[in-house]
Parts: structure tokens; C-alpha cells; sequence
């Protein structure tokens, strides 16, 4: 087995968690965070409350299997570019494809982040994990960028660079969860986090042709 390849058990903890993150989700949906317990969710998830802590903290914790799932998409595409491939193609590239539903479930996913963006407006716990994800995704994000740069990139512009193709894809989804748009086209999230890349990114040196 290859070391950049999970293991069986490493891949049924992680389906595990994903199932424990949708049940909070669908229940936060339903009953909001103040109206749900753990014990809700592991209920809902088939696990049991002691299954459900070995993952998590708390039940807004619970949800950031499901809010991570996008970075992870979109960063998996940068990581297959090739290096030197002019960066602000490939960075526009990959989240439109990651932020663009191509099955029923990825539609669904989507919503049910709108509705964890929304119930986040008014739960400081769920709001810090959106937070969390966010910044964690920004730094997996990092050697991703300084290898596509190539040798002899500034540090500091990569660092930028990362923090507004993270910035972009975050505040694409909280001004679409606002909304009513959909999915896709005018509006979407896809569409949305290409604009804010255009505005964040383009007076920065990595991004001129």
C-alpha cells in the first residue's frame, strides 16, 4: 500500500465521521443547534454517544467532516496541475469544478452547508468551526501553491495567495447562503468564488501572466 493511501481503517473512521457529520447537519437543519444534542446525533448517525466523542467535542464539531469536504475537492485538482501552469488559471479551474455540483449528492452537500452557514449566523460553536476549517484549509493550501510557483516565489506572495484563494471560496458560500441562488450559474457559489478571486487576487505579482 502506498503511504499517501489510507488504510481500511483509516477509510471507515473517515466514513464514519462523514455519517456522524451528516446527521448533524440534517438535524441542525431541522431543530437548529440549540434544539439538538449529541445523543441526537449519534442516534440519528446509527453510532453510539461514546462512538460519537472518540471523533468529536461537541456537537457543533461534528459538522466539520462535512464543511471540509470542499477544500479537500479543490485542493486535490491544484495538486494535480502540473508546476508552472500559470497559477491564476489553475486556482479559477479548480473551484469552479470543486464549488460546481456534478451528481445529486454534491448538490445536496452544498445545501446542506447553506443551511450550516445560516445556523452559524446565530451559534458563536458552529461559527468557530467554520472558522477552524477555513484556516486549516488555508494552510494545506500553502505547499500546494509554493510547489505550482515554482522556485524563486516570494514566500510572502505565496502566503497571500493563499489566504485569498481561501477567502474567496469562504465568502463565496456565506454571501450564497444568504441567498436563495442556486447551485449553479448566475449567483452560485461557483460563480460567486470566481469573482471574489478575480477582485482578491489580481494585483498580486503571482497572478500576472
Amino acid at each position: 500500500m502506498s503511504p499517501s493511501q489510507p488504510s481500511l481503517t483509516e477509510r471507515r473512521k473517515a466514513a464514519t465521521q462523514l455519517d456522524i457529520a451528516r446527521a448533524a447537519a440534517a438535524l441542525f437543519a431541522e431543530r437548529g443547534p440549540d434544539g439538538t444534542t449529541a445523543e441526537d446525533i449519534a442516534h440519528r448517525a446509527g453510532v453510539a454517544l461514546r462512538t460519537f466523542y472518540r471523533y468529536f467535542r461537541s456537537k457543533q464539531d461534528a459538522v466539520g467532516p462535512l464543511l471540509t469536504g470542499g477544500a479537500e475537492r479543490w485542493q486535490a485538482l491544484l495538486a494535480a496541475a502540473e508546476p508552472g501552469t500559470p497559477l491564476a488559471g489553475v486556482l479559477e479551474g479548480a473551484v469552479t469544478e470543486a464549488l460546481t455540483p456534478a451528481d445529486e449528492q454534491a448538490t445536496e452537500q452544498l445545501g446542506q452547508t447553506r443551511g450550516l452557514l445560516r445556523a452559524a449566523q446565530d451559534d458563536p460553536a458552529l461559527r468557530a468551526v467554520w472558522y477552524r476549517v477555513n484556516q486549516d484549509s488555508e494552510e494545506r493550501l500553502l505547499p500546494v501553491l509554493t510547489r505550482l510557483a515554482g522556485d524563486g516565489a516570494d514566500p510572502l506572495e505565496i502566503r497571500l495567495a493563499a489566504a485569498a484563494a481561501t477567502d474567496a471560496v469562504r465568502v463565496a458560500l456565506e454571501t450564497w447562503a444568504g441567498t436563495d441562488a442556486p447551485t449553479s450559474g448566475p449567483g452560485s457559489p461557483a460563480d460567486l468564488a470566481v469573482r471574489c478571486l478575480h477582485e482578491l487576487t489580481g494585483g498580486m505579482g503571482l497572478f500576472r501572466p
